[in-house]
């Protein structure tokens, strides 16, 4: 490759040397500034001019940034550095990908997932039930972290450092954010161009549903965001959520379809009825199942799918189901006497789906307490979704405890006075109940005082509900 093909690639001008600064070019990976060595290229949303010093000290082939400032491009310049500059790192990133899966896991089979809700715990069981058969697989999702995004390079950072490592990879299981953006601004067919880079040979899409707002403001622009996966997925089989209606506009090659009843469809499928049915048989019945609850048991159906259709054995893709333990806060109990169950629940489908589920357990005339956490610097229009979809599903055995975690949270996790406001304004619109905590410990400690043994209490949230488990340990420790 010569540093002309790539900026040609990436859409991007090159200041400084036009060519790549070390003279044996580019030899490296795609990789971060700390973690750079001779012949990286590094990619950067921004970089200044002791950045572009760093790099050349480290003798880097090139820098790729989308705003260079503080002198970036007079240093690239007056040290005779290549920098490119890019009006969309997400090009930069997605070439990187490309790359890194060509030349670093070039005979690999690859999955990816996308939608909006489901991705993480779809493509956490995918990646066991592969591993457990002791194939090398790779995934970028695990509890702790979501790498799903082409925001930077970190995706084919993991790919390359796992060769180098630990040698031939026979599987990447790659999740795929389904609406992305950086300050505010979206990055256009988002899913598209990472699921593209990857060249899956099955693609999962688990549901179309409102989340990201400020990014996309209707569902019909969620839906443009994700339209175009297929076509990444070419002749690939593509996985489909049937009960999905918007999912089923979505036009695949070859569509595997799966579905909480049975379905009468010519295209292959699996269904759940008290248990796991593929081709007319139970594969796994409904003890065997991981999860119990329905939306937790669509992303059962739909990474069943997708081992199939990489040709597993049935035994083995059993195998796996029965094995698997869920990452953490996914329907996850914390304690019992009350039951405490913490979920990730973030979005308004979500937080109806989980609500629903929980109320499921709950005994009669008991009381099912629901803790939201706020989202907090994520607007008020995903905000107002979500009170709506709390008051939407509150009853008479419901109550409601809101917290903006001001203890736990860093800043950019924290929650703005108008989206706090919009929380209580609907709420009183809708004439309910509920009692509000500036700290998620006291609420915490509140909710587990006034809960009866036979209670349940329900922890929901994103970032802000993180540290709960964390905190409730200290509190029944007391």
């Amino acid at each position: 490759m010569i540093i002309q093909d790539l900026a040609s690639f990436i859409e991007g001008n090159i200041v400084g040397k036009d060519s790549f600064f070390d003279d044996e070019g580019f030899t490296g990976k795609f990789t971060f500034l700390n973690d750079a060595v001779e012949g990286d290229i590094v990619i950067r949303h921004k970089i200044n001019g002791k950045g572009v010093e760093i790099a050349a000290g480290k003798n880097l082939a090139c820098l790729i940034t989308q705003t260079p400032q503080d002198g970036a491009c007079d240093k690239a310049k007056e040290l005779n550095f290549p920098l490119i500059v890019v009006d969309k790192i997400e090009l930069a990133t997605a070439y990187a990908l490309k790359w890194t899966v060509e030349k670093f896991s070039p005979d690999s089979k690859n999955v990816i997932i996308t939608g909006t809700n489901g991705k993480s715990t779809t493509s956490h069981l995918i990646y066991h039930i592969l591993k457990n058969t002791g194939v090398h697989v790779l995934t970028n999702t695990d509890s702790e972290s979501e790498f799903n995004t082409l925001i930077d390079p970190m995706v084919s950072k993991l790919i390359s450092d796992e060769v180098k490592n630990n040698g031939k990879l026979d599987y990447l299981v790659i999740e795929v954010s389904e609406v992305q953006g950086w300050l505010g601004n979206l990055m256009k067919h988002h899913a598209y161009l990472m699921a593209s880079a990857v060249k899956p040979s099955v693609g999962v899409i688990t549901n179309i549903a409102m989340d990201h707002i400020g990014l996309v403001n209707s569902i019909d622009e969620v839906f443009d965001e994700i339209n175009q996966v297929p076509n990444a997925i070419g002749d690939g089989v593509t996985v489909l959520n049937y009960d999905d209606d918007l999912v089923m506009k979505l036009t695949p090659k070859h569509p595997f379809l799966c579905s909480m009843n049975n379905m009468d469809s010519k295209n292959p499928n699996v269904y759940y009825d008290n248990g796991i049915f593929y081709e007319g048989k139970r594969i796994l019945e409904n003890k065997d199942l991981p999860f119990t609850s329905h939306h937790f048991i669509q992303n059962i159906l739909s990474a069943v799918a997708a081992c199939i259709s990489l040709n597993m054995d049935i035994e083995d893709i059993v195998e796996g189901v029965k094995s698997y333990r869920p990452l953490n806060r996914r329907f996850s109990k914390l304690h019992e006497n009350p039951l405490i169950v913490d979920d990730f629940a973030h979005n308004p489908d979500g937080i109806k789906a989980t609500i629903a589920e929980t109320r499921k357990l709950l005994a009669e005339n008991q009381t099912l307490y629901v803790v939201c956490s706020i989202r907090g610097s994520r607007g008020v229009e995903i905000n107002k979704l979500n009170v709506e979809a709390l008051a939407e599903s509150m009853d008479d055995n419901t109550k409601l405890v809101l917290s903006s975690s001001n203890d736990v949270v860093d800043h950019l996790n924290f929650v703005e006075d108008e989206e706090r406001e919009i929380f209580f304004e609907v709420l009183n619109q809708n004439n309910i109940d509920y009692n509000y905590f500036d700290n998620l410990c006291d609420c915490l400690k509140d909710t587990y005082k006034c809960a009866d043994a036979n209670d349940i209490i329900l922890l929901i949230g994103a970032q802000g509900m993180d540290p709960a488990e964390g905190l409730l340990e200290n509190i029944l420790r007391k």
